[in-house]
């Protein structure tokens, strides 16, 4: 099983974006609920560089941290969907 970290925030739609992605491949994650106040998303600014969500950590694959929720959607898809 991969070694996936979703870096969210509760009631984000493009954190449901990827997390729809992730239920539909299957895929196990942890998940970390991020502060809503950006300033107090140190750790999401350590992992990425900035406080965006949502932030996916592949720690099987050397990503340490990918904003953007298309990005990580097509990540996901082309790593362990038909892109495969």
């Amino acid at each position: 099983m991969p070694n996936l970290e979703l870096y969210e925030l509760q009631g984000c739609p493009y954190c449901a974006k990827v997390k729809e992605k992730l239920d539909e491949l299957g895929l196990e994650y942890e998940s970390h609920m991020v502060p809503s106040s950006k300033n107090a998303r140190d750790e999401v600014k350590e992992v990425s560089g900035q406080t965006g969500v949502p932030v996916l950590v592949d720690n099987d694959n050397g990503i340490e941290g990918m904003p953007e929720s298309d990005d990580i959607v097509e990540y996901l898809e082309e790593t362990y969907g038909s892109g495969v």
